[in-house]
């Protein structure tokens, strides 16, 4: 419940965005880098509580490994891992944030922005390994099953929901800002839902000597963790092969510059995620015979077009008077056809 899709995610978050905008779009002689999604990421409140979040998810899980081990509960072994995992999650987020300060340079003309897509990946594969570890665990605890102490169950799970409760509310105001702190925000939600869960086990355990529940609920936080995984792997190799944003119809975003006055032509679209909260796009813009100055306005209402119906805030205009190559939607050396030489 806690898993929204990384469409309706970036849906929001852009929605947020445009409406922070209002008229701050870029002038004639401006281009869009002040209404990237993480012109709001860099406040010293934005970084306070983010560390708070960050020791507040590495003392739940080291909490929870020491009373999950002495109770013999793999369920709270499990939590514990994916209370951890969004320690790593934050921590690679708190450093991609620093890394992404450093801004363009010859050499990374786009910044450092897609440090955090490397570290998403990262992460993944550390979760991958620990979900198998956790299942392997849990087999051999069915196979021979141990006594669970219910009570400390009880009371290492009522801290995961408190602290998780907690950073879910330290991130929440900041979530309507930030992807990445959107994306964390619900992994908080995500894991207090799961503590719950490890709660009601203990509760059971209490009365009920169904050890066979423990290692079972372990299974049930593995399946969720794995589904985290796969959504943020797809999302992350998207971005990494330069896809078309999810939430983005490029046939739409032609039409609709069309219908701008003055536009002849659109062809040779890109679109693609500089990082997971900031799109590029570039095309060719057929145009009248022109002074080159006489553009000026006309780009400035694609730009407009582009930030605030469309969420891009990266565009690249190339216009030109003539239609080159087939004219086609999409570029011919992308499609792996070239024009032949005249």
């Amino acid at each position: 419940m806690t898993n929204m899709s990384g469409e309706q995610i970036q849906k929001n978050e852009r929605a947020d965005l445009l409406k922070s905008a209002g008229e701050e779009s870029s002038s004639p002689h401006e281009h869009d880098h002040s209404m990237n999604g993480h012109r709001r990421d860099g406040g010293d409140t934005t970084r306070a509580r983010l560390l708070i979040t960050l020791v507040i998810n590495l003392l739940i899980p080291a909490v929870q490994i020491i009373g999950g081990l002495y109770a013999h509960s793999m369920a709270l072994l499990s939590d514990a891992v994916h209370n951890f995992s969004d320690f790593t999650a934050l921590l690679i987020a708190y450093f991609a944030f620093h890394i992404g300060k450093k801004g363009a340079s010859p050499q990374n003309t786009f910044g450092y922005k897609r440090a955090e897509i490397f570290g998403a990946v990262i992460n993944i594969a550390l979760l991958v390994a620990a979900s198998a570890f956790i299942l392997y665990e849990a087999l051999e605890r069915l196979r021979h099953p141990h006594p669970v102490i219910g009570e400390i169950v009880i009371y290492l799970a009522a801290v995961g929901i408190l602290g998780n409760g907690l950073s879910a509310w330290l991130l929440h105001r900041d979530s309507k800002h930030s992807l990445n702190l959107r994306g964390a925000f619900l992994h908080m939600v995500g894991d207090m839902l799961t503590s719950v869960l490890v709660l009601l086990n203990g509760i059971i355990l209490v009365f009920r000597p169904w050890h066979w529940l423990d290692p079972l609920l372990s299974f049930l936080i593995v399946l969720f963790i794995l589904k985290n995984c796969w959504t943020i792997l797809k999302e992350a190799t998207g971005i990494l092969m330069n896809a078309t944003p999810r939430n983005l119809n490029i046939e739409e975003i032609k039409k609709a510059l069309q219908t701008i006055p003055g536009v002849c032509g659109v062809h040779y679209l890109h679109a693609w995620n500089v990082s997971s909260s900031s799109i590029a796009f570039s095309c060719h813009v057929e145009v009248t015979d022109q002074l080159l100055s006489k553009t000026e306005p006309l780009s400035e209402n694609i730009r407009h077009e582009l930030f605030h119906h469309f969420g891009i805030d990266h565009p690249i205009l190339q216009f030109e008077t003539a239609q080159c190559g087939n004219g086609g939607l999409l570029c011919e050396l992308s499609c792996g056809k070239q024009d032949k030489p005249s």
